[in-house]
């Protein structure tokens, strides 16, 4: 299937001769469910990547209105049983691994970003319920987004609040008990709701944080007075909730998802069931954000992984100069150029490391009650989220470059690409959120996860170490492994006060070693199966080949950012406000 969205042998390379998927789910189902994504994400939802970016969402008397052919993907995905693909049976699920069904939503939101975000929090919402909630809440709200047939959203942060849900001013007063369990009337306002409304679904299924008081009362301080509500946008009965949308947020990208500012209870207050207890919505609404910063960092790998394939089309098609020295005779197709040559395999590293990464976190998830699994999984979750959203960012950078001024176009798809993947650095816990909490709580605070890395990292050492194509890369990533265990054992000596000062260029020091980690891993497995290739010869040398460009180009620089951690640089966060008059 010719089109540049992410190359099959990738994904069943990663899927399947790394991960063992097909060992645990049969390889026929598995592949059909891949064929029967691709051709989708192919023909409902690439073709109106570019119409959905300019009919933008509207508000109007009536509510929100989205680019109609969303409207017509998503009832293909859900005819299709794609919404119900990681459920259980019980649950009229397809009982598939998380891992292939996010090989799957990958091929979706390298199609089409913003179209997938809808079915990407409706699965994450229909998990929540179905984990937390009551027979009765998963009957009436779980299953009908499991089907497809409505929508759900993750509503967290208000005007004054932001990521500080601390702050959350949100009211939920109790209003008696239903067959659906305790009722609650919420009165808040809600900021940067994606797919907060619109006219694709028949209904909206919001999640939504709130802090429990009466009327008179005074609300709960911090985080442990959240609790979570399921708040519908139409009542049982059909009857509308008293949701309002106030307005739409106009984003530089991603326009197909429509981005709301919501108020609730501008009347008699918004009906919403609590899930569980009061108090316990942090902790549960914590597996959606999870899941959601593991979809987020897969989404900004398979865009940036289309910009790549973009780019390497238009390298060779583009005919530009001469190779060095030879004045005479036609151009040359850029690709031949060094330079060129140089930023392909960068956009290849990053993106191909970044979506082996993100399967790799998937494939943990289908293996979490294994305490090792799930400790390492909590360490690498931050991760997950901003390398991917970092990186492959950085690789779509790179496509405008490589296409030139024509990069630089709305004809090329490549600007809107770039657009569409700046998102995903700040939305679910931005880029300094992720990193504070990568070395502030699962690294300073527990570090059970590190262990269970530092195991793994050691026993891909060894396996390259046999091999000598190889040669040096091992020594490499134990040297960068070495370095920033070193870096941490002197935080954990140092001042409590200061030790999150430089969480980022720790975070993007640790995240390159462990994208090298990934990296070796493909090579050894690349290396080990080049003998008996045939026709594969060359997609395994380029695996070979990207991870020695990542050793060599990408991995020195882990030296400098942990130099600036070591040294507990004070430049920044000591800085007078006057600094920046």
């Amino acid at each position: 299937m010719a089109h540049s969205l992410i190359v099959r042998r990738d994904i069943e390379f990663l899927l399947y001769d790394w991960l063992g998927v097909d060992r645990v789910a049969d390889r026929e189902t598995l592949d059909a469910f891949l064929d029967l994504s691709e051709k989708l994400a192919v023909e409902a939802f690439l073709p109106h990547y570019k119409q959905a970016d300019v009919e933008e969402p509207e508000l109007t008397a009536d509510g929100v209105h989205i680019c109609p052919a969303i409207g017509t993907a998503l009832r293909q995905y859900a005819d299709l049983g794609l919404f119900a693909a990681g459920f259980d049976e019980a649950l009229g699920g397809l009982g598939l691994p998380y891992s292939a069904c996010a090989a799957s939503f990958a091929y979706f939101a390298s199609a089409n970003l913003a179209t997938s975000a809808y079915p990407m929090l409706t699965v994450a919402n229909a998990r929540l319920i179905a984990t937390f909630g009551t027979e009765a809440q998963i009957e009436h709200f779980a299953l009908p987004q499991i089907e497809g047939r409505w929508f759900g959203t993750m509503c967290l942060s208000e005007p004054q609040a932001g990521s500080s849900l601390a702050d959350v001013r949100t009211r939920a007063e109790p209003d008696g008990e239903d067959e659906l369990g305790p009722r609650y009337r919420l009165v808040g306002n809600k900021m940067w709701i994606s797919g907060g409304d619109q006219d694709a679904s028949e209904n909206i299924v919001h999640l939504v944080l709130a802090k429990v008081a009466a009327r008179n009362e005074a609300l709960p301080e911090g985080t442990n007075g959240l609790s979570l509500f399921i708040v519908p946008k139409r009542l049982g009965d059909g009857a509308p909730n008293d949701i309002a949308v106030a307005g739409l947020n106009h984003k530089m990208g991603y326009r197909g998802t429509a981005n709301c500012l919501l108020n609730l209870g501008e009347s008699t207050g918004a009906v919403g069931w609590i899930v569980g207890e009061p108090g316990e919505g942090l902790r549960q609404m914590f597996q959606m954000m999870n899941e959601a910063r593991i979809s987020v960092g897969l989404g900004a790998a398979a865009v940036g992984y289309r910009g790549y394939r973009l780019s390497v089309a238009y390298a060779k098609e583009r005919l530009q100069g001469r190779p060095v020295g030879v004045r005479t005779g036609g151009q040359v197709p850029i690709i031949e150029h060094a330079d060129v040559k140089r930023m392909l395999l960068t956009q290849k590293a990053y993106v191909e490391g970044a979506l082996a990464l993100c399967l790799y976190a998937a494939r943990l998830v289908d293996m979490e009650d294994e305490a090792d699994n799930a400790s390492l999984l909590g360490l690498l979750t931050p991760l997950v989220k901003t390398w991917p959203s970092e990186y492959a960012l950085a690789a779509n950078d790179i496509a405008i470059q490589v296409h030139g001024g024509y990069g630089y176009t709305r004809d090329f798809d490549v600007e809107q690409l770039w657009r569409d993947n700046r998102l995903n650095p700040i939305h679910e816990g931005t880029t300094g959120i992720q990193a504070a909490d990568l070395l502030g709580r699962k690294i300073l605070r527990d570090g059970s996860g590190l262990k269970v890395l530092d195991s793994r990292i050691a026993g891909c050492v060894g396996r390259a170490d046999s091999s000598p194509e190889l040669a040096g890369l091992g020594e490499a990533l134990s040297g960068a492994w070495a370095q920033v265990q070193e870096v941490i054992d002197r935080l954990l000596a140092g001042q409590p006060a200061r030790l999150l000062d430089n969480a980022t260029p720790f975070l993007w020091a640790f995240g390159h070693v462990v994208v090298g980690w990934i990296w070796l891993e493909q090579a050894v497995l690349a290396t080990a199966r080049k003998a008996a290739s045939g026709d594969e010869g060359d997609f395994l040398a380029g695996k070979a080949r990207a991870a020695r460009f990542f050793f060599e180009c990408e991995l020195p620089k882990v030296d400098g950012w942990l130099s600036v951690v070591s040294a507990a640089s004070d430049v920044a966060a000591d800085a007078p406000l006057a600094t920046f008059d």
